[in-house]
């Protein structure tokens, strides 16, 4: 593997016993892709043969940002994309326009860069969202509190998070005094790569302009009615940075909707989950007005504040609700592949008649 695609965090063992030019995905449009390959930057497509086979033991995934994936190369045109390869992180939500299933944000990174305002957009039920997902995905979250130019005093909104944010760090920084910018650089250095995720204008794109120390993406200012920015990334970008390293920009998602996190909300709520793991009184236990129950006694103590578990239960709600609709889906998608298969079945053997009107 030749260092254009080492420099864009591929690891040549991902492609060991896959036929095919190696290649990972930098952008992703409506029906094309921007790939990395040893020839350099080019434009792929999905192979339709194996992306939209009928044959019900095919389901190719999607490729995504980050993505390391094979292609039939072809030097002048679009090259096909032949396979999406076993990733090793993934980070989806629920996709805020079809209403249901997911949608695939970034894949294989090593840290995820939750950002959060320090301006009036700042919200931590919207980080604890972010926090959850983000361990879901396979890699470590990393809470960045940007504008910290903005405050007096970041120090309160920064405690506030790491009361939340358990085994994560959390670092304020302002790209106009340069604060906290080293230790967020030492996430992003050469041979990993981090995603950025966080609400529309909080500062993904002016992040890594600073990191790189150059201008590498367009940036709007702030709007003063509402202290919120404008989102300039309309879609997902892998971007190698100057000094080595890749980050991954996000659009701006101000809907972030639970999709099958539950390991991960464990993980984000391990404090409330240690609270229950001392067990209630009974089994069934609703958590409500019962007696002997562990919640409401660590609430009742001081030991767990009730706005953290009210978030919890919500999130929890979120995310069985989630899980429901997902298997109703993979069920209907079952139950129309078999009856596709049925219906070919018949038509072969003349059983179903053509209707003309």
């Amino acid at each position: 593997m030749n260092a254009t695609l080492l420099s864009h965090g591929l690891d040549p063992a991902m492609f060991l016993g896959h036929p095919g030019a190696p290649a990972r995905v930098t952008a992703v449009h409506r029906d094309r892709y921007d790939v990395i390959t040893e020839h350099g930057p080019r434009h792929a497509r999905l192979k339709t043969s194996i992306y939209f086979s009928d044959d019900p033991g095919a389901d190719a995934e999607f490729p995504t940002v980050g993505d390391a994936v094979t292609l039939q190369y072809v030097q002048d045109g679009d090259s096909l994309i032949t396979a999406t390869l076993e990733r090793r992180s993934y980070f989806a939500r629920r996709d805020p326009d079809k209403g249901r299933g997911e949608q695939a944000v970034a894949a294989n990174f090593d840290f995820c860069l939750i950002l959060g305002s320090l301006n009036q957009d700042f919200r931590l039920r919207r980080i604890e969202r972010y926090l959850a997902l983000a361990w879901d995905s396979g890699a470590v979250p990393v809470v960045v509190l940007t504008k910290a130019d903005l405050v007096d005093d970041p120090e309160e909104q920064v405690r506030a998070v790491e009361g939340v944010a358990n085994f994560a760090d959390v670092i304020a920084v302002s790209t106009v005094t340069g604060a906290g910018l080293d230790r967020v650089a030492q996430y992003v250095r050469p041979g990993r790569t981090a995603v950025l995720l966080g609400s529309s204008g909080v500062g993904k794109s002016t992040l890594v302009n600073a990191l790189a120390g150059a201008e590498l993406m367009a940036t709007n200012e702030i709007c003063e009615d509402d202290a919120r920015g404008r989102h300039t990334t309309t879609h997902r970008q892998l971007i190698v940075l100057p000094g080595g390293g890749v980050v991954i920009d996000t659009p701006g998602m101000r809907e972030l909707g639970m999709w099958e996190a539950g390991a991960g909300l464990a993980q984000a709520f391990a404090d409330v989950e240690s609270v229950l793991a001392r067990g209630c009184r009974f089994s069934d236990c609703q958590h409500a007005s019962e007696p002997g129950c562990a919640a409401t006694s660590a609430i009742a103590h001081g030991e767990l504040a009730q706005d953290r578990w009210d978030s919890y239960l919500k999130l929890q709600r979120e995310v069985r609700y989630a899980e429901d609709r997902a298997a109703r889906a993979r069920e209907r998608k079952q139950t129309w592949k078999s009856f596709e298969r049925a219906y070919r079945a018949a038509s072969k053997e003349g059983i179903v008649k053509t209707v003309r009107n």
